[in-house]
């Protein structure tokens, strides 16, 4: 067990780092002193690394559940004004969430250099958080209204929506937006289609892309349901060293 001046709190760091285990600090710890026992390898992927809080677990929840409930509105409204292949995707999606584990994520940039030298936040951690860095990735993940999810091989400087060409979207999809989901949990929804057109938007690797679905047509639209499903996939966590 690594220590570090106390007994006070435990935090859990897990996957590519030197040093796996739990690390006991003193009341006021932060996240640059687990860092610096547990030693990130160099060659992981700091982009994706995870800030795992307890105190998520029951707002994430609470995010899951909502998400759940609107595909459910969603699948059976879509009943009702005859589109059956909308259903279908509501429901397949609402199997997809149902799998996704609630994991209490935190936003955060855990790059150790950034941290050191000041450029992101030294945040202080609390008993029962978790720091987890994975290996490098090298693809990009399409979800949402595609004819099945998809795996694609990441293209550096690529734009968002050319990783379409690889993975078949539903003519039950939005066709104006896109949301990119990346790896450090930042969601950015942009445009794709002709009069909103926006370049430059380029997922990293480990990236999500989410295809929205179509909700405007419909009666009630549920004009949230791509934004919460975004948000939820931004908690999900990368693949890591086991």
């Amino acid at each position: 067990m690594l220590i570090c001046g106390g007994v006070n709190a435990a935090v859990n760091v897990s996957g590519d780092v030197r040093n796996p285990g739990p690390v006991e600090l003193q009341p006021g710890g932060r996240v640059l002193d687990v860092m610096r026992l547990a030693q990130p390898n160099p060659e992981s992927y700091w982009l994706a690394a995870a800030w795992l809080r307890q105190p998520l677990l029951e707002e994430q929840t609470r995010l899951k559940t909502g998400v759940l409930f609107d595909l459910k509105v969603l699948q059976r409204t879509a009943l009702l004004f005859d589109r059956p292949s909308r259903a279908a995707l509501a429901l397949q999606l609402y199997e997809q969430v149902s799998r996704m584990p609630v994991t209490g994520r935190q936003v955060a940039v855990l790059d150790p250099i950034a941290v050191e030298v000041g450029f992101a936040r030294n945040f202080r951690l609390d008993d029962g958080d978790s720091l987890i860095y994975p290996k490098r990735s090298d693809v990009v993940e399409v979800l949402g209204a595609v004819a099945e999810p998809c795996r694609l091989a990441f293209r550096p400087l690529q734009e968002a929506r050319d990783y379409l060409q690889g993975c078949s979207s539903l003519t039950d999809a939005e066709a104006d937006y896109l949301w990119i989901v990346q790896p450090d949990g930042v969601t950015r929804r942009v445009g794709i289609a002709p009069w909103n057109r926006e370049s430059g938007q380029v997922p990293a690797a480990g990236s999500k892309i989410l295809v929205p679905v179509k909700t405007d047509d419909l009666n009630p639209p549920i004009p949230e349901l791509n934004q919460q499903l975004a948000e939820f996939l931004a908690t999900q966590l990368a693949e890591v060293v086991p």
